[in-house]
């Protein structure tokens, strides 16, 4: 199972970049909490990558944050798996985490930080990432 919940939060993460690129074209965000996190502090291995390849890099180290928090999402106990709305509200754990934890240690708060609209896009991409967590279909019966 866990597998395939890593499966699936490196699947979510995906959704997420297209809802994000959708986003930023349409206006509604400047630039995503990951390219901003590496663009003001690209240190170490990222540095080692061509500025040109650097936005690549990025996508592929959210993708692996998106599979790492897929495994903890599929570590759950399955009763707690297996309600509809599990999977949003972890999403949405997720992005409060990084909210309060990791963009502050990497300051990423000061001015400038995504206020109401931009919240409410990474909000949204967060739940789709829990929606994808949690399968949208449903499950066989035992």
């Amino acid at each position: 199972m866990i597998a395939h919940a890593t499966f699936r939060g490196v699947i979510g993460a995906m959704a997420m970049t297209g809802l994000r690129l959708f986003a930023s074209h349409a206006g509604l965000i400047r630039e995503a909490p990951p390219t901003r996190l590496a663009r003001k502090r690209a240190r170490g291995l990222l540095k080692l990558a061509p500025r040109r390849r650097r936005e690549s890099v990025v996508e592929l180290i959210h993708w692996a944050m998106g599979g790492a928090f897929g495994a903890g999402y599929g570590a759950l106990p399955e009763p707690a798996r297996r309600r509809a709305w599990s999977g949003p509200v972890y999403g949405l754990a997720v992005w409060m985490g990084f909210d309060a934890v990791v963009a502050p240690v990497f300051g990423l708060t000061q001015r400038n930080w995504p206020k109401g609209r931009e919240r409410a896009v990474f909000m949204l991409d967060h739940v789709l990432f829990g929606l994808v967590l949690s399968e949208l279909r449903s499950r066989p019966r035992e």
